[in-house]
């Protein structure tokens, strides 16, 4: 069974695998090279992680961190304004489909709750077939 929990510092040097992992490819297309993930637009999601405005939560199962949800206020695809976190969400493709995705999302929005947030955006492209199953960005 996973647990969810605040992300700490220890945590942030996985935010590329993360980060990585959050693409979205289509069935039947090959991923990207690793690298992508340090072009300007995408690296922009992790780039200095840990700052006034960032908040994540990771999910453990058997001492390894098997998905991570996080926010932060930045100019980048779902950016509504700057006082709206954008989610970012990933989750190891050999543990998708077990709900950890949803635990995710709910312990980070929780935590958004408490400390006052109304909203988060979420970029998604428009054939990623999670994207009817994704809450609306108010919390």
């Amino acid at each position: 069974m996973h647990k969810i929990r605040q992300m700490q510092t220890q945590d942030y040097n996985l935010l590329e695998k993360f980060l990585y992992n959050a693409i979205y490819i289509p069935v039947g297309e090959e991923m990207p090279p690793f690298e992508i993930i340090h072009e300007p637009e995408i690296f922009v999601y992790i780039k200095d992680f840990g700052g006034m405005y960032d908040f994540g939560v990771v999910a453990e199962l058997d001492n390894d961190l098997v998905g991570a949800a996080w926010t932060r206020i930045i100019p980048a695809y779902g950016n509504i304004d700057k006082h709206t976190p954008e989610l970012a969400i990933s989750v190891d493709p050999k543990w998708r489909g077990q709900g950890i995705g949803t635990d995710l999302m709910n312990h980070l929005f929780d935590s958004l709750r408490s400390k006052g947030y109304k909203r988060t955006s979420l970029s998604v492209q428009r054939n990623n077939p999670r994207r009817p199953f994704l809450p609306a960005s108010g919390l």
